[in-house]
C-alpha cells in the first residue's frame, strides 16, 4: 500500500518541478488565505499552486485514514481524493470561503478535517448497508437552492427529486467504467448539479480536460444516461 501513497508523491514531485513554469511566482508566493482566494475564482493556475502544495497533504490522509477501514486499494484511493476535490468545489466553493485561519498553518488542519471526514463518511454509509453511490448523492443534495430558490426536502416533490437523482446515480454507475469512470461521474454532477459551466469544470486541476473535452464527455454520459433509462423504461413496460 506504500506504493500507492508513493505514487501520489510522486505527483506532487511532479508539481513542484514544474513550479516555475506552471505557476506564476505571485501565486508561489500567495498567503494560503490569498491563495484560496484566487482558487474560488476557479483560476487554473492557483488550483495547480493549490495542489502543488497540498495533494500530498490529501493523499497521505485518505491513505491513513483509508487503511484505518481496512480499504486501502489504489481505485479506493483515488475515488477518494476525487471526491475531496469535488467537496471543496462544492457548492460554489463553500468549504474554502468558509476558511477562517487561526493561526498561519490553520489550513493544514483544516484540509485534514475535510479529508479525513469525506473518507469516514464513505465507508460509515458502506458499512451501514449504502450503494457506494448513493453517498455521492447524499453529498450532492446539499447543493440545492442553485436557483436560489428554497427546497422543501420534506415535500412529495422533493421526494420525487431524490428518487430521480439516485435513479441517474445508479444509471452512471452502470454505464461509467475504466480509469476515467469518476472523474466522468464528477463531471456529470458538476455540470448538472452544480451549475458549472464546462470553463469552470476545464478549469480544475483534478479534470485534466480542455473545454472541448469537457463538453464532448457531458454529451456522451448524457446519451448514455438517458439511453440506459429508455431501455430500463422498456424492459418495465414488456414485463
Amino acid at each position: 500500500m506504500n506504493d500507492e501513497l508513493n505514487r501520489h508523491q510522486e505527483t506532487t514531485s511532479k508539481f513542484e518541478e514544474m513550479e516555475s513554469q506552471a505557476c506564476p511566482l505571485s501565486f508561489a508566493q500567495l498567503s494560503p488565505e490569498a491563495l484560496i482566494q484566487a482558487c474560488v475564482k476557479s483560476d487554473a493556475a492557483a488550483w495547480e499552486e493549490f495542489m502543488r502544495r497540498y495533494h500530498r497533504l490529501i493523499a497521505g490522509v485518505v491513505f491513513r485514514t483509508t487503511q484505518k477501514w481496512r480499504e486501502s486499494s489504489p481505485p479506493a484511493m483515488d475515488d477518494l481524493i476525487q471526491e475531496i476535490y469535488l467537496k471543496l468545489c462544492a457548492d460554489q466553493y463553500r468549504l474554502l470561503r468558509a476558511y477562517d485561519p487561526k493561526h498561519p498553518d490553520a489550513i493544514y488542519g483544516y484540509l485534514k478535517i475535510i479529508a479525513a471526514n469525506v473518507v469516514h463518511d464513505r465507508f460509515k454509509a458502506l458499512h451501514s448497508g449504502k450503494r457506494g453511490g448513493d453517498q455521492i448523492v447524499e453529498d450532492l443534495t446539499t447543493l440545492e437552492n442553485r436557483s436560489g430558490v428554497e427546497q422543501d426536502l420534506g415535500t412529495k416533490q422533493a421526494m420525487e427529486r431524490d428518487i430521480l437523482l439516485r435513479e441517474i446515480d445508479a444509471h452512471l454507475n452502470a454505464s461509467l467504467s475504466g480509469d476515467t469512470a469518476v472523474r466522468d461521474r464528477t463531471i456529470f454532477w458538476l455540470y448538472y448539479r452544480q451549475g458549472f459551466t464546462a470553463k469552470a469544470i476545464a478549469s480544475l486541476p483534478a479534470i485534466g480536460l480542455t473545454i472541448k473535452g469537457v463538453e464532448s464527455t457531458i454529451l456522451r454520459i448524457t446519451k448514455l444516461v438517458r439511453r440506459r433509462m429508455v431501455e430500463t423504461e422498456l424492459v418495465k413496460t414488456d414485463g
